[in-house]
């Protein structure tokens, strides 16, 4: 155990999050997320929500200032609904990590696939909620003075 790394921050996932460079994306998935058939880089995280390890992630994590949205969720597919709360739930672990919150985007269920497969790895959550797949974009971790 160290100090100041969230609990549910396994030593699988810290290592990748360490070797992540400006511009790589983490997919933290739902538990219904096809991971292995489209990442060969996979992380489990099972019976740990996505909002419980963004909260982890966030302080450890500087999310890409160059892109427009460093975070990004999937679009619903036609003649299903989002459940608000999900985004609400994942911007608010965010927020109380870091104290602000990175635009976020939308992706066609295919078009996050294929991102999904050009991500650095994929962390497959206890997340049951339907949509509740983020890919989060690494930035620039600034110099401390």
């Amino acid at each position: 155990m160290l100090k100041g790394i969230h609990p549910a921050i396994s030593p699988a996932l810290l290592k990748v999050l360490a070797e992540m460079g400006h511009g790589d994306e983490l997919v933290l998935s739902d538990a219904h997320f096809p991971a292995h058939q489209l990442h060969h880089k996979v992380i489990r995280a099972d019976g740990i929500p996505v909002d419980t390890l963004l909260k982890g992630i966030a302080p450890l994590f500087e999310f890409d200032g160059y892109v427009a949205a460093p975070l990004i969720m999937m679009q619903p597919v036609a003649g299903d609904q989002l459940d608000p709360t999900v985004e609400q739930r994942y911007l608010a672990a965010i927020k109380s990590a870091v104290g602000n919150t990175p635009n976020l985007e939308r992706l066609e269920r295919f078009t996050f696939y294929e991102r999904a497969k050009a991500a650095y790895a994929v962390v497959i959550t206890g997340e049951t909620a339907k949509y509740g797949n983020i890919i989060i974009k690494k930035g620039v971790t600034p110099v401390e003075a």
